[in-house]
């Protein structure tokens, strides 16, 4: 039994723009390398077609990947939410007791991460303990440094 995968409208969209990209453009390029080499002859010795080789073999299973997660998503629309309470696709405020520093993640499914995004995985600690809270709550997290307080400041959606 397969489960369902949650995802935002923008993360689904961005990974199948990546399926696509793959499928269209990375795909018939490394199918044309690995012809390619495999012209300069002698395959056993030859080190272009064996890189061309593992380079198509990755794509495959990223295409692979991609399909079946596209396949599995759940779209969950947050800007149809409102409401105080943090749930998937909330973005969340958070001041971080120690050092007075805020920080918005926007919580997401697992395949949409990207920290350097602002947005965290459902399955993360720190959105485990944010999920059913709300503004002017303390959460504690731990974490490999040891464990971080954080203050929830806002809860927005979409």
């Amino acid at each position: 039994m397969s489960t369902t995968i949650p995802m935002t409208p923008e993360g689904f969209a961005r990974l199948k723009a990546e399926l696509q990209h793959l499928k269209s453009v990375e795909r018939p390029k490394i199918i044309a390398e690995v012809a390619t080499a495999r012209e300069h002859g002698d395959l056993r010795e030859n080190a272009e077609y064996h890189a061309a080789r593992e380079k198509h073999g990755f794509i495959e299973g990223r295409i692979e990947v991609l399909e079946g997660t596209l396949g599995r998503a759940e779209v969950i629309d947050p800007s149809k939410f409102s409401g105080t309470r943090i749930a998937f696709g909330a973005r969340v405020k958070l001041l971080d007791a120690d050092n007075g520093k805020e920080t918005t993640y926007q919580i997401v499914g697992p395949e949409e991460a990207d920290l350097d995004r602002g947005s965290i995985s459902v399955n993360s600690p720190l959105a485990k303990q944010l999920i059913g809270r709300e503004e002017g709550d303390e959460v504690t997290v731990k974490t490999p440094g040891g464990s971080k307080v954080y203050e929830v400041v806002s809860v927005t959606w979409g």
